[in-house]
């Protein structure tokens, strides 16, 4: 199984591509992309944010390919804020229900909105990385904060456990893509919200001290 999720992670990215060039001749294939919203926010009430760091062609896109090329700066407080991320989803959700209603019984319409959200929110995380992260996109990402909100709700977290003979060397916040500092929480477990769990933190450790554990 891990095998074919790496796999997965690895050219998963290919599908948004292919999203992407087909729906040009067919917009009502851009429904297809109701999937991105709807599965994260499912699969959070169960393992968090795994969708975001496994799951997500888009994710996987800006790991795979737009991580060659991208900053390498923090990203910035407000962009990480709840304030900022509920101002996002209200303006998403707005402007997507207004293209729902005015497309409304017109199926290549329809299929057209989802689209052209796919496209622009794509190119604004391509154009954010630019100047931050490859992840940029993800700290403020309508789907992904709903999807943390939701994760809060479980009583069942696989979570990182990190080590009380952590050393601090500091090299798990510096591969972390979303911002998070494991050390922080050494000794204890790191059930951050906003932890996409990719496994970058617990790859970089070369102390082997980070783990996943199910926290009850």
């Amino acid at each position: 199984m891990n095998k074919v999720l790496q796999l997965w992670k690895k050219y998963s990215f290919m599908l948004l591509i292919l999203f992407m060039i087909i729906s040009l001749f067919d917009f009502r294939l851009g429904v297809a992309a109701i999937i991105c919203m709807i599965a994260p926010i499912i699969l959070a009430l169960f393992k968090g944010r795994y969708w975001c760091g496994n799951l997500c062609p888009r994710g996987n896109f800006y790991d795979q390919v737009v991580s060659k090329f991208s900053g390498k700066r923090k990203v910035p407080n407000i962009l990480r804020s709840s304030f900022f991320r509920v101002l996002v989803i209200l303006f998403m959700f707005t402007m997507f229900a207004l293209g729902i209603k005015k497309n409304w019984g017109d199926f290549y319409g329809i299929g057209m909105v989802f689209y052209r959200m796919i496209i622009v929110t794509t190119l604004i995380g391509v154009i954010l990385s630019l100047f931050y992260n490859y992840r940029t996109w993800c700290h403020f990402c309508p789907m992904g904060s709903i999807a943390s909100f939701v994760s809060k709700l479980r009583k069942s977290k696989k979570v990182l456990k990190i080590s009380s003979a952590c050393v601090t060397c500091k090299l798990c916040e510096k591969k972390c893509p979303i911002g998070i500092v494991p050390y922080e929480y050494k000794g204890d477990l790191l059930s951050h919200p906003d932890c996409i769990q990719c496994g970058k933190c617990v790859t970089a450790c070369p102390k082997d001290l980070i783990g996943y554990e199910r926290q009850n």
